[in-house]
């Protein structure tokens, strides 16, 4: 797949998933933050806990589920971001965890979408 087209998806997901965490109950504070070290697909708030969301978007599941393409390196990456931001922003004693959400675009057209709440730890 061309990278031009992984961004498009990339993107297409992305406002999938904002729009279904909004429905689902949460507040969306920043999208696509990105420092030196990475890059943190929304930024939102649940039930009073800060969550660091990201987002992963797949048109088959031929090479694995959508969440099943965050490496331990990239969950590593994702958390020292986080703790950029909130170390920048003053809120390191803030609860806060890490979400997952898997957007299956299926060929009907209709998006399948998972959210797996903590779905890792601070590194």
């Amino acid at each position: 797949m061309a990278a031009d087209t992984r961004q498009t998806l990339g993107k297409v997901g992305e406002r999938l998933a904002e729009n279904y965490l909004i429905a689902q109950g949460y507040k969306i504070l920043i999208r696509n933050y990105r420092t030196k070290i990475g890059e943190l697909d929304l930024i939102a708030e649940d039930s009073g806990d800060l969550v660091f969301v990201e987002v992963k978007t797949r048109t088959s599941e031929l090479f694995g589920a959508p969440h099943e393409a965050i490496t331990r390196a990239k969950q590593q990456k994702i958390a020292r971001t986080a703790l950029e931001y909130m170390t920048r922003n003053g809120i390191n004693e803030r609860a806060a965890r890490f979400d997952v959400v898997g957007v299956m675009l299926q060929k009907n057209g209709t998006p399948r979408i998972e959210v797996l709440k903590n779905a890792f730890e601070m590194c």
